[in-house]
């Protein structure tokens, strides 16, 4: 899963601004924000350059960092 939509939220921006920027159409992004379709690694980082965020925070963790230690 992503956080793309909360983080277009946070920043203000919409899923059409981010289609511009990245090259897609806005129905892929909708994908993207709705979790119907995920983003490769490639435009995963390009969106991640975009809002101008580290990539992980696109993510949702998988394991709880405290049990990792």
């Amino acid at each position: 899963m992503n956080r793309i939509k909360e983080v277009l939220k946070e920043q203000g921006r919409t899923q059409t601004w981010l289609a511009e920027k990245i090259g897609k159409s806005y129905v892929i992004v909708t994908n993207y924000c709705n979790n119907n379709a995920q983003p490769s690694i490639q435009v995963l980082t390009t969106i991640a350059e975009v809002l101008d965020v580290d990539i992980r925070a696109l993510l949702v963790p998988t394991k709880d960092d405290k049990k990792l230690k």
